[in-house]
């Protein structure tokens, strides 16, 4: 769908210039740009990339002179990763076709919003809630029960538990799990970790009478806040009576582990491979780079930022900036 520069500034809160009715279709770089492209030319390292290319509009960097680069009309953006936010959403828009496949499974009982899309093959289990404009993908998994919330984005092969609440607007990329199992076993008597941990180590490695690792089971679900995005391949564990907490704007990326009993607070951002083991409290807007982690039963403070595989052992105090292993 075809959009005026003027109707992009006005989405991007960016200021435009000359010829505010020409329409584009898409976005990129500027050397390989089309007439009908926006050329993203945001730094003067894109300029020369402008010449190369066809279009006739661009997003420049502020003070750029647009009419010297042979431009027709310009967006201004001051912070360019901002207006790529803002721009990629507008471009991303794509509503498809509404309605339920017809080798999708619904179950009687479930509530189903108005315009919610279910892709083919999915199953969605008895007394399960679906809000309006929520789009299903192929292959998913809603067990019974479970609450999705308006607007939702549920990728192909998602597999949603029970007791699982799912705010508005939550995006789950391809293969997410939320509500499996935690890893929570105990034996009938002390094991050699608990005594290793309660000793720091020093305790003698003693072969168990019995071996046995007896499972408890996982019944607190799992309740994730409006507008959370969690990338492909990753898992929230259940809790074991109550429920795992994801707060609300967090943004989790793909391959990472929540484990049961994790209370994550709002606006946080995982990156990649990053795992926060079970009954871990973690403040607001705290940042874990690639490969980091976080220790079960510890608390990380708010706007704490973790660098990449950076693995913390003990509490880290609000506002810390930690690296290493341990994090130090």
């Amino acid at each position: 769908m075809p959009h005026k520069i003027s109707d992009i500034a006005k989405a991007l809160g960016a200021e435009a210039f000359g010829d505010l009715t020409i329409e584009i279709s898409g976005a990129a770089e500027p050397a390989s740009a089309g007439p009908d492209d926006l050329a993203l030319a945001m730094s003067p390292a894109y300029a020369a990339g402008l010449s190369q290319g066809q279009a006739r509009a661009a997003v420049l960097w502020e003070g750029a002179d647009w009419q010297g680069l042979g431009l027709e009309a310009a967006i201004i953006a001051p912070r360019a990763r901002l207006a790529m936010a803002r721009l990629t959403a507008l471009l991303a828009e794509d509503d498809g076709p509404v309605g339920i496949h017809p080798s999708a499974y619904v179950a009687p009982d479930a509530q189903i919003g108005a315009a919610v899309t279910v892709g083919p093959f999915t199953v969605v289990g008895a007394g399960a809630s679906i809000g309006a404009r929520a789009r299903i993908g192929a292959h998913v998994s809603i067990a019974a029960g479970a609450v999705i919330g308006a607007g939702a984005v549920i990728g192909d092969g998602v597999r949603i538990g029970q007791r699982v609440r799912l705010g508005a607007r939550v995006i789950l990329h391809p293969n997410v799990v939320i509500g499996g199992d935690g890893f929570s076993f105990v034996s009938t008597e002390a094991s050699n970790v608990e005594r290793a941990r309660e000793t720091l180590g020093r305790a003698e490695v003693l072969p168990p009478k019995d071996g046995t690792w007896h499972k408890i089971h996982s019944l607190g679900g799992v309740v994730i806040g409006d507008d959370v995005e969690i990338g492909a391949n990753s898992t929230v564990d259940a809790g074991t009576i109550r429920a795992t907490m994801i707060g609300r704007g967090t943004k989790i990326d793909n391959l990472c582990q929540i484990g049961h009993n994790v209370i994550m607070g709002e606006d946080c951002l995982l990156s990649a491979q990053t795992g926060v083991a079970g009954s871990a409290k973690v403040g607001n807007r705290v940042v874990l780079g690639g490969k980091s982690g976080v220790a079960d039963n510890i608390t990380i403070g708010d706007d704490a930022v973790l660098g990449g595989a950076a693995i913390a052992l003990s509490n880290v105090p609000k506002g810390r900036i930690m690296m290493g292993y341990p994090a130090v």
